[in-house]
């Protein structure tokens, strides 16, 4: 059930073109699918009334205004989940840039500013229609890529999002391995149940909050078709000679025939190690090996891939790209 890719890395455009625009916004889309992305990522959440919407958080207070609309809904933790709302109460609030302070390009003052534009929450379907409608008009192919959020937390409130999820996709001809989508989740045992219980054909991604040993990447490999791991987990760092230190990551990866996507690639939250986009692109597919990459800026990476061909690898099967990641 490998997939096969085209050119190397893939270029995963990360919640939309969410370096230029609000996050999973219809607008972040359109503009990452005319910046030529291979994937637009949609995180899907489930409402109350178990409407799938493409939303990062299980919670709205960071990306919309929530809190104004709808004073006195907030849990015990002063958040508002979007499992507690409706779909017709969600179309009520307006989406934003994030507000919280912890990010790591938020002293550059070069995001989309959070007091302007007129911006909504949009279903998966609302998405699934644009991206296939860009495609009719564009004659471009760009494919999907749907995180299942946090199922074990909408299973409390008796929600079975991946089944929700799944019927979506389907309905919108998503159903078999060669389909241009992903599908990815943090819970190795919804991954699981997705395959044997669900049966589900379409290309797993096993994301990663921490380096997958080898142990795990055997365990993982015999119902996923990828990892999603951390770029860090991939590049670790620089030695002295200026060289960077390379994990075995995608080498174990390799020896199951499966793929590895890092994320998340910020022109403007570079890691410590290296600050050159170039160098760090380079570093990540030479000498990493990946096969994707998530990126808030999409355009970069196409622009670097489009004059790098040659030292990461022709188009054809994704375990055969790059020299350097090979099985000795």
């Amino acid at each position: 059930m490998s997939q096969e890719t085209t050119a190397t890395p893939v270029v995963i455009s990360h919640r939309g073109a969410s370096g230029y625009l609000p996050e999973h916004t219809q607008e972040a889309a359109v503009l990452a699918h005319a910046m030529g992305a291979d994937y637009i990522e949609q995180d899907v959440v489930l409402t109350r009334d178990a409407v799938p919407v493409v939303l990062h958080d299980l919670t709205l207070d960071d990306v919309t205004n929530v809190a104004e609309v709808f004073t006195g809904r907030a849990r015990n933790d002063q958040r508002h989940y979007v499992m507690d709302f409706t779909w017709n109460e969600l179309q009520t609030l307006r989406v934003h840039e994030r507000t919280s302070a912890n990010r790591a390009w938020k002293d550059h003052n070069n995001r989309f500013p959070a007091d302007q534009g007129k911006f909504r929450i949009a279903t998966l379907s609302e998405h699934l229609a644009l991206i296939r409608g860009l495609n009719q008009t564009t004659g471009r192919d760009t494919g999907i890529y749907v995180e299942i959020k946090d199922p074990a937390r909408h299973r409390e409130k008796g929600l079975d999002s991946s089944t929700v999820i799944l019927k979506v996709l389907n309905d919108a001809g998503y159903r078999k391995s060669d389909d241009r989508i992903f599908v990815q989740c943090f819970d190795p045992s919804e991954i699981r149940r997705l395959r044997e219980e669900l049966h589900c054909e379409l290309p797993l991604i096993q994301l990663c909050s921490k380096k997958p040993t080898p142990e795990q990447i055997a365990e993982y490999a015999p119902f996923v078709n990828g990892l999603g791991v951390q770029l860090t987990h991939v590049i670790e760092g620089k030695r002295e000679d200026g060289t960077p230190i390379v994990s075995d990551v995608v080498q174990e990866a390799r020896k199951h025939a499966i793929q590895v996507h890092v994320w998340t690639f910020r022109v403007d939250a570079m890691p410590e190690f290296c600050s050159e986009t170039s160098e760090l692109l380079s570093w990540l597919c030479r000498d990493g090996g990946i096969d994707g990459i998530f990126t808030d800026h999409p355009d970069v990476v196409i622009k670097w891939r489009n004059q790098n061909t040659e030292l990461v690898g022709r188009s054809g099967p994704f375990h055969l790209l790059n020299e350097s990641a090979r099985p000795k």
